[in-house]
């Protein structure tokens, strides 16, 4: 198998909705891209299926050293080998990489979120950093366009962590701050409940709120003149979008009632919303997530 192949593997056998964002793009963007998320699921998985703290913190010290050997030029794993090649066709920050591993160690020493800004740290090293070495594939003239896919990041992540509220908090991870779960009389125990307390229904519909409001920034936020180079993560924030609309058309149960959109919903959604950008680029229009 060639690492190509080994990152094409590790990025359809994910089932993320970001495979669906960027099979539109051209062969050089989407192979990068594929190296990019092989090595985001790489970390990520150490993170969830390792449960022994030690070995998972050594396996992210061979990633560590991995980064450092493919900016070197000489990566010895297929994704490594990959990413080697996108950093001699873009952009690409080593040091953003090192964030998101930061962001897995947070999930492996079960670092606290007590304050709103433990959160948004977190959003940012998981999400943020991959927004950022995603733009410098797609491509982009406003410096602007950084701040755009920070609070896309953002929304993304919360998307991700209202969904999964209770298979995370089964493995140990509550994500939303402390100081939120006291103000909203949520114990802890309720993460982990069969049904949806109405006090936690409260903490969630606070939270799709806040989420709404980073796309709406995010969107606000993208300088026209990189509307179409960007178009890949506007398809991504539609997919999402439309599991935080499942999460509000569900009541706000996250305990009972699923967020998760099938495949096809995701493959309907990106085909449609890049069509509907293609048409922007003669006749611009605001941007719509709605689907």
């Amino acid at each position: 198998m060639t690492p190509e192949q080994y990152c094409l593997q590790k990025t359809r056998g994910a089932g993320s909705s970001f495979y669906y964002a960027f099979v539109f793009l051209p062969p050089e963007q989407r192979r990068a891209m594929m190296a990019l998320y092989a090595f985001c699921r790489e970390v990520d998985d150490i993170a969830d299926q390792v449960s022994d703290r030690q070995i998972a913190v050594s396996k992210l010290e061979f990633w560590q050293q991995e980064l450092h050997r493919c900016f070197a030029g000489q990566p010895r794993h297929p994704v490594g080998r990959e990413l080697n090649r996108a950093r001699e066709h873009f952009s690409i920050d080593e040091e953003l990489f090192r964030e998101i591993i930061d962001g897995m160690l947070m999930d492996i020493n079960r670092q606290p979120v007590l304050k709103q800004a433990d959160l948004s740290l977190y959003c940012y090293r998981v999400a943020g950093a991959v927004g950022l070495l995603s733009i410098e594939i797609f491509g982009y003239r406003n410096r602007q366009s950084r701040m755009f896919a920070t609070h896309l990041g953002e929304a993304l992540q919360l998307t991700n962590i209202l969904r999964d509220i209770r298979e995370d908090a089964l493995i140990g991870r509550i994500y939303l701050p402390q100081e939120d779960r006291i103000r909203f009389n949520v114990r802890d125990q309720d993460f982990r409940e069969r049904s949806c307390s109405p006090a936690l229904k409260e903490l969630i519909q606070y939270y799709t709120d806040r989420a709404e409001e980073k796309y709406r920034q995010a969107l606000e936020l993208l300088p026209a003149e990189d509307r179409a180079s960007l178009r890949p993560s506007l398809l991504m924030a539609a997919i999402y979008h439309a599991q935080l609309g499942r999460i509000r058309d569900n009541d706000y149960d996250v305990m009972t009632r699923s967020a998760h959109i099938s495949p096809l919903r995701k493959l309907w959604i990106a085909a449609r919303m890049w069509r509907r950008e293609k048409r922007a680029e003669a006749s611009p229009r605001p941007i719509r997530l709605d689907f």
